[in-house]
């Protein structure tokens, strides 16, 4: 006889017992949704708000708003400022185009100045357009300068040049140089000339280097070599190393060699161990035949 569970008590129990849980999964979570809402994001469900969600969320929207006018975003409706707010984002975007002005940003207003921010803001051109000159950057109109300031324009044009020489930047005219100019940048040339050889970077020059240089530059070399060979790396060129270096590698290698053929872990070649070595380990176990 078989037993009808839909009538059985315990069954009946256990379905009651889960109905609470089968509901709350169903319904959408109330924390969630009040957050899409403020956040004022596609997902909100508005019926689902309390009133006091709803009064949350009205609240959050009127914040967002007032940071969207203060900061000149599209999304600003003005008419839904207070007196207060309203006069407070007119300072803020007044404040802001005089900034932008300022700065040569190109969203600038210049008929929302007053005379005295109009000055101000001339006065900051003209010595953007100084340094511009000065620097080499930007556009430089060397019309609009005085006398002085073509003579401060013309003396930092020359410093750069020097420090460009110097450092080796671009193409370094010597002839437009003063003698102790020259004198200053040959010096910086041959020392990064000799840090490209010490170092195997490109461009190093070797004829140019004095005796002691080209000693010293020997021995950074080998040291590199030796230490990338010690070390695996591909850079390593065998044909550089010393008799007393190559059997200082060799040997150990023999020891890195032993010390896996020992543990079993890492490459270990068994060809290469000496006899008393090889009878010291076991051999490797046979492979189980399917």
């Amino acid at each position: 006889m078989k037993a009808n569970l839909s009538r059985s008590p315990w069954t009946q129990l256990a379905f009651l017992s889960l109905w609470p849980g089968l509901l709350l999964a169903g319904a959408p979570d109330s924390a969630v949704n009040l957050s899409a809402c403020k956040n004022g994001w596609p997902s909100c469900d508005r019926s689902q708000l309390t009133l006091a969600g709803v009064t949350e969320v009205a609240l959050a929207e009127h914040a967002r708003n007032v940071r969207s006018c203060r900061n000149g975003a599209k999304s600003c409706e003005p008419s839904k400022l207070t007196e207060a707010e309203a006069i407070a984002v007119a300072v803020a975007q007044y404040d802001r185009n005089v900034s932008n002005c300022r700065d040569g940003i190109s969203a600038c207003e210049r008929s929302r100045l007053t005379a005295s921010d109009a000055r101000e803001v001339a006065l900051a051109e003209r010595q953007r357009q100084i340094s511009n000159c000065k620097d080499g950057i930007g556009r430089c109109d060397d019309s609009t300068l005085t006398g002085a300031q073509v003579a401060e324009v013309a003396s930092g044009q020359r410093r750069r040049m020097v420090s460009d020489c110097k450092a080796g930047l671009g193409s370094c005219d010597h002839s437009s140089l003063t003698p102790l100019e020259v004198s200053e940048v040959t010096l910086e040339e041959h020392q990064r000339n000799v840090s490209k050889c010490s170092y195997g970077w490109d461009g190093c020059e070797r004829s140019k280097l004095t005796e002691g240089e080209a000693a010293a530059v020997e021995a950074a070399v080998h040291r590199r070599n030796m230490s990338d060979c010690s070390d695996g790396r591909d850079t390593c060129d065998y044909s550089l190393l010393s008799r007393s270096e190559a059997y200082a590698l060799a040997a150990a290698e023999h020891t890195r060699n032993h010390t896996a053929c020992l543990s079993g872990r890492g490459y270990c070649d068994r060809s290469r161990l000496t006899p008393s070595e090889a009878a010291a380990i076991l051999p490797p176990p046979r492979p189980i035949a399917q």
